[in-house]
């Protein structure tokens, strides 16, 4: 059944590409802290490397990932086969939120597409590469990307997301820092 790699081959990074959608889960180190698992689409995930990852990360209702990140660094991605084979993988490492006051951000935007409300890169060291069956999972079909979000960030505009990012994405639900506002 499951079987662990020691990196992404050409062959798996062609199969996490065509998926369109993938989890993300991290944890405060704390042992009342919530966990968080957050699903994500919109062709914001590239593999980077062999051993490395990132995905455009764009502004939403909360900041638990970059929190979680930033105390600690710990993250799951989570791929499942919703068409074909069944197969679930899951890439375990190290992560960063990379914002663009950071001198990287400007390099590694430019292998994503040009999104309204970007507020970090998150770019992940992978430890462990790892995949599973998948036999439980239903069959989907994709039908296309929502615009609700884009929609949004557009109507919000450079300043208003700076705004509400200040507003919602400061903190953690667990009150841990997410985004400073040289960050917002």
């Amino acid at each position: 059944m499951g079987k662990v790699f020691e990196e992404i081959s050409a062959e798996l990074q062609k199969w996490i590409q065509a998926q369109q959608m993938f989890f993300v889960a991290s944890a405060p180190i704390a042992g009342d802290g919530l966990v968080n698992c957050s699903p994500k689409g919109m062709d914001t995930f590239r593999v980077m490397g062999p051993n490395e990852v990132a995905y455009l990360d764009l502004t939403g209702s909360g900041a638990e990932t970059i929190a979680h990140l930033k105390e600690n660094g710990r993250m799951v991605f989570m791929f499942c086969a919703f068409t074909g084979a069944p197969k679930i993988v899951r890439l375990h490492g190290q992560g960063s939120a990379i914002t663009s006051n950071q001198p990287e951000f400007a390099d590694l935007k430019d292998q994503f597409p040009e999104l309204t409300g970007v507020r970090s890169i998150i770019s992940c060291k992978v430890q462990r590469v790892s995949d599973s069956c998948g036999y439980s999972l239903p069959r989907y079909d994709y039908v296309e990307d929502r615009d609700t979000l884009t929609k949004w960030a557009e109507a919000k505009g450079d300043t208003g997301l700076s705004e509400y990012r200040r507003q919602k994405n400061s903190k953690s639900l667990d009150g841990l820092t997410a985004l400073t506002a040289d960050e917002s």
